[in-house]
């Protein structure tokens, strides 16, 4: 007996990196092969490539600077998807991260091929008021006018969207993230902390100023100028083509200084969880940052910035605090506040944070969200 799914469509599935697609879209990608997609992966060749082979997927490398603005680059790159769509026809083409949203988009619908878009937030070149940013919406625009379906991971975003036209409301859809596996990201207990010990805060993702890591710092030199009791471990990689990128010289400088400790990049994060108190973001805007998403669902207190996505993942008081953005002190304010809580209050916030990834972020049911978006582009069962 053949156990293989039965493949009843092509769904071609493009990012930036490959290691967004593993980090990210893992899970979603086995669902959908369960579902009966055959999925091809279309992003730059990275370590993680191989990863993606080994789950079943076709890989093509297809370069691009993903942070670049330099427009004969994004021309190159809209024709080396519209080739590659060309000689794969998939049934649908599936958009993460800008540039993929934009130039697959564009080509793909050039040659008659459904899109599905996912916009997981908005970096800082897309929300300012400089001509890149009004370069980016207006591609942007024209890329996603004749989408199937825009899906978007928080309602601030959509509502953006639509209100400046660069969507229609029934194109739309509000989806949680990827979702989080429950039982890989399983409930893990918290460290003792003791009278006079040090609260253990971590902070996972791409170190850039865009992240709020400056301020994270600068609240760490606050608490130490106060007494207080913390230590600060940082775990991302150093995103050195993002011009938001902290240098790993600075990074160096702060450890030197005893302010924190980086960890370097790691493809599993739920060591370094497991071994903190509370898991920190002072991010200036997200979509639903997963790393927050993650650390609730092994019942870890979060404290992140009060801005677009991040109030996805925090309910102030019950599994976190929200502190100001772009505001060091007002940040070691509320990092002391969680230092004073106490291992029990810790430990209830930890349960609360496990208990809302449970109703609201299942993977299982994010996937079954998508599978049920896409069926009618699949062909019909004999």
């Amino acid at each position: 007996m053949n156990s293989e799914p039965e493949h009843r469509g092509t769904l071609a599935l493009a990012a930036n990196a490959a290691w967004n697609i593993v980090n990210f879209r893992s899970g979603l990608i086995q669902g959908l092969q369960r579902a009966g997609w055959q999925v091809i992966a279309l992003a730059p060749r990275d370590e993680y490539a191989g990863r993606l082979e080994a789950m079943g997927c076709r890989f093509i490398d297809t370069p691009m600077q993903a942070a670049g603005t330099n427009p004969a680059h994004d021309l190159r790159l809209w024709r080396r998807y519209r080739a590659l769509l060309r000689e794969l026809r998939p049934d649908v083409f599936m958009g993460y991260t800008i540039k993929p949203n934009i130039f697959g988009s564009l080509a793909a619908h050039q040659l008659g091929i459904p899109v599905v878009n996912n916009i997981t937030g908005l970096g800082s070149a897309f929300i300012g008021s400089h001509w890149l940013a009004w370069v980016a919406r207006w591609l942007y625009r024209r890329a996603l006018r004749r989408s199937y379906r825009v899906v978007f991971e928080n309602a601030d975003d959509q509502a953006y969207f639509v209100s400046a036209g660069l969507v229609r409301r029934e194109q739309t859809r509000r989806m949680p993230s990827c979702g989080i596996d429950l039982q890989a990201f399983a409930l893990a207990p918290l460290p003792p902390l003791g009278p006079g010990e040090a609260m253990r805060f971590l902070m996972v993702g791409r170190l850039l100023r865009d992240k709020g890591v400056v301020e994270l710092v600068e609240a760490m030199r606050l608490l130490h100028q106060r007494g207080v009791a913390a230590e600060c471990s940082l775990l991302g990689f150093l995103d050195v083509a993002n011009p938001s990128a902290i240098s790993r010289g600075q990074i160096d400088a702060w450890q030197a200084e005893g302010l924190v400790q980086y960890l370097g990049s790691s493809t599993d994060v739920r060591p370094s969880i497991a071994q903190a108190h509370c898991v920190v973001l002072p991010s200036y805007r997200e979509g639903v940052p997963r790393a927050l998403l993650e650390a609730a669902s092994m019942g870890r207190p979060l404290l992140a910035t009060d801005v677009v996505g991040c109030r996805d993942a925090v309910e102030d008081g019950l599994n976190g605090l929200l502190v100001p953005v772009r505001d060091p002190k007002g940040l070691a304010d509320k990092m002391a506040q969680m230092a004073a809580l106490g291992h029990p209050r810790l430990q209830s916030m930890g349960r609360h944070g496990r208990a809302m990834v449970e109703a609201r972020f299942d993977e299982r049911g994010v996937i079954e969200q998508y599978a049920s978006l896409l069926a009618p582009l699949q062909a019909p069962r004999s």
